[in-house]
């Protein structure tokens, strides 16, 4: 739902607002006789499960048995 009030009604309404995006509507604040748009506050993205890398299945990384690495080393201090 998408809904529009001026910057005075956002300011009396700020609580009624916040309330509004929570239940996920998206609101967009005018100014002026226009009415032109200065603001769009909206609800936060929901985050989507992540691949852990874009060539996840596609290389194979193999290390030889005597392979070591400090911690020093692996951090890069």
């Amino acid at each position: 739902m998408k809904k529009s009030l001026t910057v005075g009604e956002f300011k009396a309404r700020f609580s009624d607002v916040l309330s509004m995006v929570e239940e996920g509507a998206t609101i967009e604040v005018t100014y002026g006789r226009k009415r032109k748009t200065v603001a769009v506050l909206s609800p936060p993205r929901t985050a989507r499960p992540r691949k852990l890398g874009k060539l996840k299945g596609r290389v194979k990384a193999s290390f030889s048995r005597d392979w070591k690495i400090s911690e020093e080393e692996f951090l890069g201090s």
